[in-house]
């Protein structure tokens, strides 16, 4: 059998490029620390390594939503506490105006307190957030919820974020669900009891209608309590929720970094050894090729 010159060039020049190759990879390879650098380094690794990245990514959007979701939570609540306390400090009043031996001025100083309860919680009603937005407005943001006359104008829609692959949080709350409805809220309520302080009582039928009307204020104001305790009960179950979900989270990211790494990190020992190897094969080849090349029937005779 007769292997042509061209043969053997190209056979040598074959072997010493994918020596060449096999070094030129090892060195990105080094370079990087990763054994899959490109699909081609490892079809089946690369696109697994493509999937846990994906999944990776998601993972910290729902991270971000939770973080999101936690600071939300949070301003309510810090509004809420407010409010809670706003409205216990009315129900104490309400509670003194019940004493037999006030007269008339010192039901109206007290009429006067409760006025100024009342623009406190319209103020903490019409709050906005950090980025400016109405808090209990619903999607109508730029909308102050609750007007002059003390109805809720806004709306009672509220935001959900998605926080995680199962579940979506509701993350706002409106000024319906958190003072009351229209007609029947804790500032029309408030603003009958400041009325009623300031009638005077001039006989027992003044008398027994006050009474009524005091009675009815603070089981009003109570049922205004229990509506802010409830929405305040809903923030601390979610903030335990996202708790829970951010360690799993992070039990999670700590999976999928351990599988990355696995499929994709390089074991430098073997990395460094395999380098010298195929440099010395290189070298060898080297030689081996310029010694066949320089040999001709023109050197034998």
């Amino acid at each position: 059998m007769r292997i042509s010159t061209n043969t053997i060039y190209q056979s040598g020049t074959n072997q010493l490029m994918n020596l060449q190759s096999d070094l030129n990879k090892l060195s990105i390879q080094t370079a990087t620390g990763k054994r899959v650098n490109s699909p081609a380094d490892d079809p089946v690794a690369a696109a697994r390594i493509l999937e846990l990245n994906t999944a990776k990514d998601q993972n910290a959007n729902y991270t971000n939503a939770r973080k999101t979701a936690e600071t939300l939570l949070e301003t309510y609540e810090g509004n809420l506490t407010s409010v809670t306390d706003t409205i216990l400090s009315i129900q104490s009043t309400l509670i003194a105006a019940g004493n037999g031996s006030y007269t008339d001025a010192e039901r109206a100083k007290l009429a006067n307190e409760l006025q100024g309860n009342l623009d406190t919680l319209k103020g903490l009603a019409n709050s906005k957030d950090s980025q400016g937005n109405y808090m209990y407005a619903g999607y109508a943001t730029t909308t102050v919820p609750f007007d002059g006359s003390n109805n809720f104008v806004a709306n009672t829609t509220r935001t959900k974020l998605q926080i995680d692959v199962q579940s979506q949080l509701s993350v706002t709350f409106t000024g319906d669900q958190v003072f009351g409805a229209n007609g029947n809220n804790v500032f029309t309520n408030l603003q009958s009891a400041i009325t009623l302080l300031n009638t005077p009582i001039t006989d027992s039928t003044t008398q027994a209608a006050f009474n009524t009307g005091l009675g009815d204020s603070i089981e009003k104001m109570q049922g205004s309590l229990n509506m802010v305790l409830n929405t305040r009960s809903e923030i601390g179950s979610s903030l335990n929720l996202l708790d829970t979900l951010n360690t799993t989270g992070d039990s999670l990211d700590l999976q999928y970094d351990a599988s990355i790494s696995n499929l994709q990190d390089l074991d430098y020992a073997q990395a460094l050894s395999d380098i010298s190897k195929k440099t010395t094969i290189l070298q060898a080849a080297q030689k081996a090729f310029v010694a066949t090349s320089n040999i001709s029937l023109f050197s034998l005779i």
